[in-house]
């Protein structure tokens, strides 16, 4: 497993498992939030990283498949922390329902741990100063993170990456790709000097990068 520095208030931890594997630690307004969480055997060293950028306070998910999740329930163990993740992809999440294309719910996180993120009118709300994105395909559910300050935009499995492209995600783990496409549109109104990917590397110069993927995904 390697650490690496994704900004001033973020950091990145990623193994291999057949493919990359990531998991976050940023920085709220009130201390350290952890984004995703990766396999099970990821998660001693995530929280010690995430530590020493400050006291965690809260973890985020992206989704609810288990390379984003599989963390969860050691870290929960060593620390009383709120989870949150969009409320539509909950039931997804906590087995009651199983994830399109999927014969049978998976019972990943235990039913009553997932607090929906804050919304108005419609509308996800900033949480600690971290801005929510909701961009369903990948998962219905799906969420990006973003940093305001450092404009860090995590992506979790919205997109994969290659020599510094943006790539759609990975088609067999994704429920609909034309949504998960159409919802990249929705980074278009942040200003993003970084895109951090779980199953890739991180892509700079973000607002240009994505541009350069809207142009190949109509083509």
């Amino acid at each position: 497993m390697k650490w690496k520095h994704v900004s001033d208030h973020a950091g990145k931890l990623e193994t291999w498992v057949v493919l990359k594997m990531s998991a976050w630690a940023i920085r709220g307004d009130d201390g350290i939030y952890i984004v995703d969480t990766g396999l099970s055997f990821m998660a001693p060293r995530l929280l010690k990283e995430a530590e020493k950028l400050g006291p965690v306070k809260g973890i985020l998910l992206t989704h609810g498949h288990l390379d984003h999740v599989g963390g969860l329930k050691k870290l929960l163990k060593k620390r009383r922390l709120a989870v949150y993740a969009h409320e539509k992809e909950i039931p997804y999440a906590e087995g009651r329902l199983p994830y399109p294309g999927r014969k049978k719910p998976e019972n990943i996180v235990p039913a009553g741990t997932l607090t929906p993120l804050p919304e108005e009118d419609g509308e996800l709300l900033p949480i600690a100063g971290l801005q929510p994105v909701f961009t369903p395909g990948h998962t219905p559910g799906h969420v990006c993170y973003y940093e305001p300050e450092t404009r860090v935009m995590i992506t979790g499995d919205l997109f994969t990456s290659k020599k510094g492209q943006l790539n759609r995600p990975i088609p067999m783990f994704t429920a609909d790709m034309d949504q998960a496409i159409k919802s990249a549109g929705m980074l278009r109104d942040y200003d993003i000097d970084v895109i951090s990917i779980c199953h890739g590397e991180d892509v700079a110069e973000g607002n240009e990068a994505l541009a350069q993927y809207r142009k190949k995904m109509d083509r």
